[in-house]
Order: C-alpha cells, then sequence, then structure tokens
C-alpha cells in the first residue's frame, strides 16, 4: 500500500536514526560537494539559481529525454502514485485509509502495521491484505507504467517505492530494478519462530478464507514479508542505496509526503548537481534547488504530459493496456 510513519507517541520506526545517520555519514563524502563551497552567498546561488537561465526546467528535462542524456534515472514513489488505481493513501483527510479505520476499534491508526497488535488482533492487518493483495482487485496505474517504460528504454537505475500494493511489479518493472522499501506479499514467514511460508498459503488464509495464517510449526502467526513499525527494512535497500544515488543522474520523486525516513532522504542524497524533479499535488522536501523542476498536479496526467513531450505517449499507452489485461 503507501508509506507509513510511526504513531506520534510511539519509538516505533522503520529503521533507527542511528542507521539513517550511519548511511547519511558514509554517502555524504561521496555525494556531497558543499564542502567545497567557499561563502554563504554562493551556496545560496547554488540553492537557488542566481538567474533563470541558469535554472532547470521541465523543457530542459524533456530535451534530456530525448536526447538520451539520461542513463541511470532514480525513482522514488510514494501513495499518489496509486491512487487512480483506486487504492486510498493513508493521510488525505476524509479519505485516507487512517480516517477510515474506525470499524477495526484501533488504538491508533498506524497500529494496523504495529507487530505486537498484530499478535493479539491480526485482523484489521488480514482485512486490509485482503483487500490490497496485488494483482486481485486492483490493476497498475499509468505511472506504474511508466516506470516500466524507462525500464524499457534502459535509463531506469532503481524504483524505490513506500508501497505494499506490489503494482510496480506487476506493471512489469524490472524486479532487478525494484527496491520495495516497506516489504512485499511475495513471501510469508512466522512472526515467531521464523520459519518461511509461500505466499500462495498466506493468500489461501488473508484473501479466500480472510483468516489470519499460522504457522505449520509452532502455531504462531504468519504474515507476508512487509515491514511493520520496529522491523528491519529490507537489506537490498541499505546494499544499493549508496551506488544508486552517486551515479544518478536524475531522481523523479513521486506522490509523496516526503514524511518516512530513511526513503525521504534519497532524494537529498543525490549529488549536488543531480537533476530532481518532484511530480506531487503539493511542494515537498527540499526542492527549490537551481537543478529542481516541480511539476504539480495528479501523477498520472503529469506523467501522461511530460510523455507526450518526449514523444513516448503511445508507447506509455500501449503499456498501461497491457497492464490492465495481466
Amino acid at each position: 500500500l503507501h508509506n507509513h510513519s510511526a504513531h506520534p507517541q510511539s519509538s516505533r520506526q522503520i529503521v533507527s536514526t542511528s542507521e539513517v545517520d550511519a548511511i547519511e555519514s558514509t554517502l555524504r563524502p561521496k555525494i556531497c560537494s558543499r564542502k567545497n563551497v567557499k561563502s554563504s552567498a554562493l551556496r545560496d546561488q547554488i540553492r537557488h539559481g542566481s538567474s533563470s537561465s541558469e535554472r532547470l526546467t521541465l523543457e530542459k528535462i524533456v530535451d534530456s529525454l530525448k536526447e538520451d542524456n539520461y542513463k541511470k534515472i532514480i525513482v522514488v514513489a510514494g501513495a499518489g502514485v496509486s491512487c487512480s488505481a483506486g487504492i486510498p493513501d493513508f493521510r488525505t483527510p476524509g479519505s485516507g485509509l487512517y480516517d477510515n479505520l474506525h470499524k477495526f476499534d484501533l488504538p491508533y491508526a498506524e497500529a494496523i502495521f504495529d507487530l505486537d497488535f498484530y499478535r493479539r488482533n491480526p485482523m484489521p492487518f488480514v482485512t486490509l491484505s485482503k483487500e490490497i493483495w496485488p494483482g486481485v482487485k486492483y490493476r497498475p496505474t499509468l505511472t506504474h507504467c511508466f516506470f516500466s517504460l524507462l525500464g524499457n528504454k534502459g535509463i531506469l537505475q532503481r524504483v524505490y517505492t513506500q508501497n505494499i500494493d506490489g503494482l510496480e511489479a506487476v506493471a512489469g518493472v524490472d524486479p532487478d530494478k525494484l527496491v520495495e522499501c516497506h516489504g512485499h506479499f511475495r513471501s510469508a514467514s512466522c512472526i515467531n519462530c521464523g520459519m518461511e511460508h509461500t505466499a500462495d498459503d498466506c493468500k489461501s488464509s488473508m484473501v479466500d478464507k480472510g483468516e489470519a495464517p499460522t504457522c505449520n510449526n509452532c502455531g504462531g502467526l504468519v504474515k507476508p514479508s512487509i515491514v511493520f513499525f520496529g522491523e528491519v527494512m529490507p537489506s537490498r535497500f541499505s546494499d544499493l542505496v549508496h551506488f544508486d544515488v552517486a551515479s544518478c543522474d536524475l531522481v523523479i520523486t513521486l506522490g509523496t509526503s516526503l514524511l518516512v525516513a530513511p526513503v525521504s532522504n534519497i532524494p537529498d542524497w543525490v549529488k549536488s548537481n543531480t537533476h530532481r524533479m518532484l511530480i506531487n499535488r503539493e511542494l515537498v522536501g527540499s526542492f527549490h534547488r537551481a537543478n529542481d523542476v516541480f511539476l504539480e498536479g495528479d501523477c498520472d496526467e503529469s506523467v501522461r504530459e511530460l510523455c507526450s513531450m518526449v514523444g513516448w505517449e503511445e508507447e506509455l499507452d500501449q503499456l498501461y493496456s497491457d497492464a490492465q489485461s495481466k
């Protein structure tokens, strides 16, 4: 589904502050050149741009895509890329998932991703899993197909998604190019003994029967490989992010509030001269530099506009059509 942050009164985090600090301390010497800036005036000039001619524009990004100047694009995807599929995001007042969990009588909204709460009452997460299990009810959006298109063009370095709906994979993004930062439904394990269970068995219990799966070994509860609060993120994230942010030439951030670390830090971890594009309903993060472009609005509409300008719209529509029939 979509990115989620810990309850304000809880110390549970997807990764610890020390882990984020460790990643940043490792990356900083490699990707940050601000230590070479000699004055605050020059720092401001680099951050904000001294003239419009020096600023990155949408047209410049389009030209670079047409001319194959980008070779290693990183995508950072949040809740907004899946909303048009019919999956609600978490935080939108009135329609977000956290505002529609009253029927579960949760102590607080984020408890649905709390491991201790799952031990006591697994049914809220079982109900959620039944609703969003990849490939059952929801299909990829135009934006997911855009990620696949970048892969087909040979210019996609990686997609870092905060979502657990699995729609990037359904859209055809190469597994090698995909980092599902908050986990996925393709495997499962016991939360007590750690014994692995097949995704099919887990799906049979949760989706077909509406029940919490139990372990064949110890009788404990089984859950899909979704990262709950207090659990360690997949090692794939830390294994790849150092190289990716140091080598990418364009980072595209879409449909996210950039509130959940460490994924929210990726746009800031890239080199200071790396082009950055934000496609979002509102301006978030640090997207105010001279080499930033903010495309305000709906993800699908913005992606279509971009592809139309580059000349990729027909290919995008074909991928979208194919994805709806998978």
